[in-house]
């Protein structure tokens, strides 16, 4: 699959199988986070990958519509530095988590992002240091419809071009 069709095509998946992801599919995607673009290559993300599934019903519970979590065969949990600092750590997270979604996606692997709003919560679960922040948690795994994998893109899901572009100004 190249990037332009896995672009089109990738889905938003919550719902996954009950089966593991081998070793070198959860590698692939986390090498692929790693190797993320980053403001003056910085790097300013850690990675708590997760298999466990009490950590991952655990961390479930830590947002509003993290539930998918719990299902999930693999969690990546993206920490990063105190994201009121500088813009660019989110946006730089946000790149590590597309790139290991569209990973993902090639190996025929679901995902879905989930906001972290009970953040104290989550550090107990996890266990990481005070200088680093959870904002945004990955679920990966196969879906649990495997059609969702070759389904066309929906009919007047995406918003057109010429709605959303403006060219030299507004």
């Amino acid at each position: 699959m190249n990037v332009s069709e896995a672009i089109r095509m990738k889905r938003a998946v919550r719902k996954f199988q009950d089966r593991p992801l081998p070793e070198e599919v959860v590698v692939a995607i986390l090498n692929a986070g790693r190797r993320a673009q980053s403001s003056k290559n910085t790097q300013t993300w850690q990675f708590i990958a997760m298999q466990d599934k009490a950590v991952l019903k655990a961390l479930s519970e830590c947002g509003t519509w993290a539930g998918h979590l719990a299902g999930a065969a693999l969690g990546v949990a993206i920490l990063t530095p105190d994201p009121a600092g500088k813009f660019q750590i989110m946006f730089d997270a946000g790149q590590a988590a597309a790139y290991m979604q569209l990973a993902a996606w090639e190996l025929g692997v679901g995902s879905v992002p989930a906001s972290i709003y009970e953040t104290d919560k989550a550090r107990q679960i996890l266990g990481f240091p005070a200088e680093w922040h959870l904002r945004i948690a990955l679920s990966f795994g196969y879906p649990a419809e495997d059609e969702v994998l070759v389904a066309a893109p929906k009919k007047g899901g995406r918003r057109g071009l010429e709605e959303v572009v403006h060219w030299e100004g507004w």
